[in-house]
C-alpha cells in the first residue's frame, strides 16, 4: 500500500488509501474465511440472527431486527430461511395474542456450543495478522465507527 492520504502532501486519491476500499478488501476476506468456517453453512446474516437468538431468548422479529442491524425485509427472509432448517420457530406472545415471538429450537440450543466455536474461530482467523494488541486497539476503532 501507499502512504495513507493523511501523511500525502500532492493531494493525490490513492484508491487502496481510502477507508471504503480497505473496509471492502477486509470484509472479503472476512467473508472467505465465514465461508469456509461457518456452522450449517449458515450466511453471515443468518448466524447472527441465530447467536443473537440463543443469547435474547424469544423475540419479536422487530427486535430482533434491530439486534443484528437488519432492517424489516431483510429479517423476515433471513427468519423464514431459518425456519425451513428447524433452526427458529414462531409462537404466539402469551401475553399479547397480536404479536409473535421468535424462539430457537432445540435443535438450534443444541448447536449453540458449535455456532459460538465457529464464531470464535472464524473472528480469530481474520484477525490473525494482527497482534494482540492490535486487536484490541483494530476493535476498538472500528466499534467507534460503527
Amino acid at each position: 500500500m501507499s502512504t495513507p492520504v493523511s501523511a500525502q502532501t500532492d493531494g493525490q486519491y490513492i484508491l487502496e488509501d481510502q477507508v471504503g476500499f480497505m473496509l471492502r478488501v477486509a470484509g472479503q476476506r472476512h467473508s472467505a474465511i465465514f465461508q469456509l468456517l461457518a456452522p450449517l453453512n449458515l450466511t453471515p446474516t443468518q448466524f447472527s440472527a441465530v447467536v443473537k437468538l440463543l443469547q435474547l431468548g424469544d423475540c419479536s422479529q422487530n427486535e430482533l431486527g434491530r439486534q443484528t442491524a437488519m432492517d424489516v425485509a431483510t429479517i423476515k427472509g433471513v427468519i423464514d430461511r431459518l425456519r425451513k432448517r428447524d433452526l427458529v420457530e414462531i409462537k404466539a406472545d402469551p401475553d399479547d395474542k397480536r404479536r409473535s415471538l421468535i424462539v430457537p429450537t432445540d435443535t438450534a440450543k443444541n448447536l449453540e456450543s458449535e455456532i459460538y466455536d465457529a464464531g470464535n474461530q472464524i473472528t480469530e482467523q481474520t484477525l490473525r495478522p494482527l497482534t494482540a494488541t492490535e486487536r484490541k486497539t483494530f476493535l476498538k476503532l472500528l466499534a467507534k465507527i460503527c
